[in-house]
This record gives C-alpha cells, structure tokens and sequence, in this order.
C-alpha cells in the first residue's frame, strides 16, 4: 500500500490546485455552470481529506466501508442545485480523472489492488450520491403529484358548487308544477351524485392540504380577448352570486386582449370571483382591467365592497393554508392564485380597509417571462482560471 500513501501525500500537497482543476472541468456541466465556488464546492474539500487519510491507512480499512457519509449530503444538495443524476456521477467521476492525473504528476502508478481500492472509494460515493438524489427526486415527484391533485380537487369545488346550486333551484322550480316519475328520479340521482362529489373532492384536500407549497406550472400562452373570457366565468359562477344576492359586473375593456394560458387564467377569476362573493354577500363585485400599452404588463382587479380584511392579515392571505379563522376552508383559493399568476411572471397584491372591501390586482406580462424562454447556460470547453 506504499503506492496508495504515496499519493495520500500528494492529494493532501495539492487539494486546492486539484479543486481548481476539477471546478474548470465542472463548470462544462450545465447544471454547475451557474454555480459560485463555494456552491460548487459543497462537501468535496473535505471529502478529498477523508480520502487521502483512508489512502494512508487503506491496509487497515474494512471491505465495504471505505467512503464517508458525506456523499449522501452531497446528493441531497445537487439535488437542490438542479443537478440531474448523470452530472452527480460526472462530477466525481471528473474528480476521479483529476486524482489520476496527479498521482501521474508525481510519478504513482496505480495498478491492481492500489488501483481497485481508489476506484471502489469513489464507486461507493457515487453509489451513496445517487442514492440520496433519486430518493430526493421521489418526494419530489410525489410532493407535486400531491400538491397538483390538490389544486385541482379545489378548482372543482367551484364548478361543484354551481351545479348544486342550481340542481336546487332546479328542484325548487319544478316542484310546484311537478315532474313525471322519470324526470323526477333523474333530478334527485343528479342531485345525489353531486353530494358524493362534493365529499369526494373534500376528502382529497383534506388528506393533502399537509403537503401544500408552491407549484411548478407549465404555461402555455395563446392570445385572447379578454372580456368574453370575463363573461362566461361571471356566468359559470352566477348561481353561487345569486345565492349571496351579490352583482357580479363586468368592466373590461372590450378591446383589451391577454397573452396568457386560459385555463389558468379562468381558474384565477374564478378563485378571485367567488372569494369576493363570499366576503361581499348582498354587495358589489367588479373585474377591471387596464392596458397600458407598450411592453408594459396588462393589470386585472377583482374589487368588492364587502367586509374588507384586517391589516394584519394582508400579508399572509396569499399562503397555503392561510384561513379565515371566522369562515370554514381551507386556505387553497388565493394561493392557487399566486401560484398561477407568478408562474406567468406576473404579481398579485391585495389592498384593503376593514368595513370598505378588498381589491386584488394581478399583472400579466405582455411577453412571456424570461424564464420559459431562457436559452440553456453556455458550456465551458477549456478550462478557466479563477480568481
């Protein structure tokens, strides 16, 4: 093993200069390319050191346990840096190339046993790192497909509601002048489906509300006139005004037009819509919007005349899981709004008095935001100095 403590020596002369080597060759992954040194970095400076010291004492070192825990960390953080599983083997086994290359410098060869044990160091670690990364990747996948069922569970809600609603009015209407037997069960079967979904898609917020964070959505953008698009979700959500004796009014301009993804943007409203509804019964709803020309984003408001919201609640209505502690819900309707509205590179905001209403305003980019369209880092192919 004198070989292996021949380039332990080395490793722990040079660490810096091996780091500097391995980060220029870093950089030509992607992911890495954005990255600032110490980022870059993470645990490998001190995981160099653990491997010179098990080089040194490779003759005592116990089959199968050869390579620190720190590999694991490391596959957890790649895994925050937006790394994919093959720059995480790529990067250790550029390292790998880098340690070759100096024992080369200083004259080790390694051959045989010297060459299996440094190898199998390094397969261990990776092993490590790509087993902590995909479990990482798994929650993951599974916090989202949670979190997109969720919000889809809740956007039905609305739509849910409306066709409870008029199923009672429905039955209302025709009760005095009465239906035939055939007409009649059909009316009381829809009504009773509508109750099971309605305790179906309750169920489903229930058990996922714990998991509820921000959503990744794909946008996809087509050019609309916005005022139709306005009228048909005030008509949709009509049923549920008409039960709180709440005028829903349309006040867009019938010349503006939105660049955005339209069913997103129909389920902002319709969130929007029947907060405003809920909080203004017996009152006033408005949706506004304004095109101020040019590059500049279009502006759309949902203004109401209700209860108004309390100063310092302002800032925390937009959270998931944020309730009213005086109504039941469970906070989903306006973060699904600043998730949607921010995913088109858009803001919300909220202004409000207590006693005089709420306006919610949201901007649209007339361009789509930069990051749906942003070109893929440029590649390093030389190594570069670094300060």
């Amino acid at each position: 093993m004198k070989i292996l403590r021949q380039l332990a020596t080395a490793i722990l002369e040079e660490r810096d200069a091996v780091l500097l080597r391995w980060r220029a060759r870093v950089r030509a992954l992607p992911s890495a390319a954005k990255l600032d040194v110490p980022t870059l970095n993470d645990h490998l400076p001190g995981w160099i050191a653990e491997l010179a010291a098990c080089l040194v004492t490779a003759s005592e070192a116990a089959e199968g346990d050869t390579s620190p825990s720190s590999p694991l960390a490391h596959g957890l953080q790649r895994f925050e840096d937006g790394f994919d599983i093959e720059e995480v083997v790529s990067e250790y086994n550029i390292l790998r190339d880098c340690i070759h290359d100096l024992g080369e410098r200083h004259g080790v060869t390694l051959a045989g046993d010297d060459r299996r044990y440094l190898d199998k160091f390094f397969d261990d670690a990776i092993g490590d790192a790509v087993k902590a990364f995909a479990a990482s990747q798994a929650r993951e996948v599974e916090r989202r497909r949670s979190e997109h069922l969720a919000f889809v569970a809740h956007d039905l809600r609305t739509p849910l509601s409306v066709i409870a609603f008029s199923t009672y009015l429905l039955e209302k209407r025709v009760g005095s002048n009465g239906l035939d037997a055939e007409n009649t069960r059909l009316l009381k079967i829809l009504a009773r489906n509508t109750r099971q979904l309605e305790a179906l898609v309750g169920a489903v917020l229930a058990e996922n509300t714990q998991l509820l964070t921000e959503l990744g959505v794909k946008i996809e953008r087509r050019k609309f006139d916005l005022w139709p698009m306005v009228e048909t979700v005030i008509q949709d959500i009509q049923p549920i005004a008409t039960k709180a004796a709440t005028r829903v009014i349309n006040q867009v301009p019938d010349e503006i037009d939105a660049n955005a993804d339209a069913n997103l943007l129909r389920r902002v409203l319709q969130n929007l819509l029947s907060n405003a509804i809920t909080y203004a019964p017996g009152g006033e709803v408005i949706i506004g919007a304004r095109d101020p020309g040019g590059v500049s984003p279009l502006e759309i408001w949902v203004q109401d005349d209700g209860a108004g919201i309390p100063a310092d609640r302002l800032d925390k209505v937009f959270e998931a899981l944020e309730t009213d502690p005086k109504r039941d819900g469970l906070g989903l309707g306006l973060a699904i709004v600043k998730t949607f509205v921010e995913a088109h590179g858009g803001k919300v905001v909220v202004e409000s008095v207590v006693g005089q209403g709420a306006t919610f305003r949201f901007t649209l980019p007339r361009a789509p935001a930069v990051s749906e369209e942003a070109p893929a880092p440029a590649v390093a192919t030389t190594p570069v100095a670094e300060a």
